[in-house]
């Protein structure tokens, strides 16, 4: 099987009230239906731009910062045989958590 990320821009997810509330039942929702299928690896909610820059000399930097297009808000990675597999499931979060959801696969490193 393969892996993909599944993933959203941070402020893509602009429900709030009581739909926030719906928008977290239904995805969690989605999760445990991940789980149950046997596909789901990890996933998760990222910190609102607390990321730091870590350069091959050691340099570390704050960043990215707001004026950055395009930051992860949240993600996961799926276990799953195809790509339209991974779309699948992408279709349910975007549902589920009222925005677009990005799919990637995860190349393997043979070597490790």
């Amino acid at each position: 099987m393969t892996r993909y990320l599944i993933s959203f821009d941070d402020g893509a997810m602009t429900v709030s009230g009581e739909d926030l509330a719906a928008a977290g039942v239904a995805s969690h929702a989605v999760v445990r239906a991940a789980q149950a299928a046997g596909v789901w690896v990890f996933g998760g909610r990222l910190q609102r731009q607390r990321a730091t820059v870590v350069s091959a000399d050691g340099t570390v930097v704050d960043g990215p910062f707001p004026e950055t297009k395009a930051v992860v808000g949240g993600f996961c990675v799926l276990d799953v045989p195809t790509r339209a597999d991974a779309e699948a499931w992408a279709v349910q979060f975007a549902w589920a958590c009222r925005c677009d959801q990005e799919v990637r696969e995860i190349m393997d490193d043979p070597d490790v």
